[in-house]
């Protein structure tokens, strides 16, 4: 395994990079240090603790749900949201990130509306996108994203 063909992929239990060949991705795979699945097809929590390992280290794109538990919009894309992890995955991890409970986080990408979905990719954020969508348009425009 050369280093142009493994992917970095964090464990979305505990936060270890893991070096995945990228013909493998598919496969799914166990974290090395914790043996929980690299890929569980459901979008992870975003927290201070886990959201920078995430956003920058991975190899994987992240795509961020913006979101507050008081955003009727937000609770309503939130199944749509969560149907999209399996069909994104793993070219790309899903997360939720509360701009209730992280608001630096939110303040740091200047989180002006929710609910707000953006995609990172090794620390730079690539495309946004404000409102409420429904599964479709959320893995149509994530897949666009990406492409870019």
């Amino acid at each position: 395994m050369t280093q142009n063909d493994a992917r970095i992929v964090i464990c979305p239990a505990c936060a270890t990079a893991n070096r995945v060949p990228a013909a493998k991705l598919g496969a799914g795979g166990k974290c090395g240090k914790c043996a929980s699945p690299l890929f569980t097809g459901a979008p992870l929590t975003l927290t201070s603790a886990n959201f920078d390992a995430h956003a920058s280290r991975s190899d994987i794109p992240l795509l961020i749900d913006f979101w507050a538990s008081w955003c009727g919009p937000c609770r309503q894309m939130a199944p749509a949201f969560t149907a999209a992890a399996p069909q994104l995955e793993p070219h790309m991890r899903l997360g939720k990130l509360d701009t209730e409970a992280e608001r630096a986080i939110a303040a740091r990408y200047a989180i002006q509306s929710i609910p707000t979905l953006a995609v990172v990719s090794k620390g730079r954020e690539v495309a946004r996108q404000a409102g409420a969508m429904p599964t479709s348009a959320i893995v149509a425009w994530a897949k666009s994203a990406i492409g870019r």
